[in-house]
């Protein structure tokens, strides 16, 4: 082997291993991506993506998602008028009417602005009010609009819409209904609102990367080995509510510009929040405890510090004193009956 030999093929191995330096260095510059699995079952946020009508638009209580199975029918529970909540109205009938009859006069939309409203009728054979249904007959109806809701409380246009909405259906079907004042509705409206607003928590925790960003396949890969699942927006992953009929509990969620990227793995995102809705989980079901797990081991696992509004580090102290002022709200709520998880309190915070 000659000299000029022997320098090409020294020459050849070091510009192949500065080939294969610089490609590591760029594997390792890019986001953490996920490990190559077997394609996972096409799952959704339960109760989402299914055809079904917007809350507010239907009989199913808004905000509600399904349970744990993710392939199974979500069971849509419908809302209940509640006079703690509601302003409710009775409608006398001179004979009993049809389930078909009324669902074919009630307005396409049941809002009156930001507050849904609910038609109930009282079933001839059972005794029980719901809300109508095909092939039942109904002897009195009466109706109702919600109180308040995150968007404050009723105000005298939404009232006004809700009496406008409902005394067209009461001529379409021949009821008559009595109306309580709009000042006293009004004033009881921002009394609840007063109460409750200051009972509305939700807890959120960002988990930001220590090191290497993170791929949106990373984040997604992570979070469903602990039983997220893929949201209705894009840069959402919900943790579904161990109950059927309960909303969701936990929701991961990060940047959407990165979740829509055409390359998930390479889509680099440095930061995601974990949020708990405080009042739509029962608290013997642990929703605090699950959060604060949740953090410190997806934490451990991505790499990161989970950090408060401030971008100061949360410590284990801070956790604590957050679970005690949950104790003392959990149990505010109770005292003016509307405990956290419950159908009212859900429809209440929502």
């Amino acid at each position: 082997m000659t000299l000029t030999t022997a320098l090409s093929i020294v020459g050849g191995l070091v510009l192949l291993a500065l080939i294969v330096q610089g490609w590591l260095a760029t594997r390792r510059a890019g986001p953490r991506r996920a490990e190559a699995l077997p394609p996972a079952p096409d799952r959704v946020e339960p109760g989402l993506g299914t055809g079904a009508p917007a809350a507010g638009e239907n009989d199913a209580e808004p905000g509600f998602a399904a349970g744990t199975h993710a392939h199974a029918a979500p069971l849509r529970r419908p809302a209940r008028l509640d006079a703690l909540i509601d302003a409710i109205v009775p409608m006398t009938l001179d004979a009993p009417v049809t389930g078909d009859f009324l669902l074919s006069h009630l307005p396409p939309t049941r809002r009156a602005g930001t507050k849904p409203f609910y038609v109930e009728g009282l079933d001839t054979e059972t005794g029980d009010w719901q809300q109508p249904q095909p092939g039942r007959r109904y002897g009195e109806l009466q109706a109702g609009v919600q109180l308040a809701s995150r968007s404050g409380a009723l105000n005298e246009i939404e009232y006004s819409e809700f009496v406008q909405k409902l005394q067209a259906f009461a001529e379409a079907t021949g009821a008559m209904p009595d109306f309580p004042d709009m000042l006293e509705v009004v004033a009881r409206a921002r009394e609840l609102d007063a109460l409750a607003s200051p009972l509305d928590a939700q807890l959120t925790v960002t988990l930001r990367s220590n090191h290497v960003a993170w791929s949106v396949g990373y984040i997604q890969q992570t979070a469903q080995r602990h039983g997220f699942l893929p949201g209705s927006l894009p840069g959402r992953l919900v943790l579904p509510g161990a109950e059927d009929g309960a909303p969701v509990m936990l929701v991961l969620s990060f940047d959407s510009q990165a979740a829509l990227a055409d390359d998930a793995q390479m889509a680099a995102v440095r930061d995601c929040t974990l949020t708990l809705d405080v009042p739509q989980t029962e608290a013997r079901l642990e929703p605090f405890p699950t959060w604060h797990r949740l953090t410190t081991v997806l934490a451990d696992e991505m790499d990161a510090t989970a950090v408060d509004d401030q971008g100061q580090p949360v410590t284990l102290h801070a956790f604590d004193a957050i679970g005690q002022e949950l104790q003392q709200l959990y149990a505010q709520l109770e005292q003016l009956g509307l405990p956290a998880g419950s159908p009212t309190t859900r429809r209440l915070f929502s």
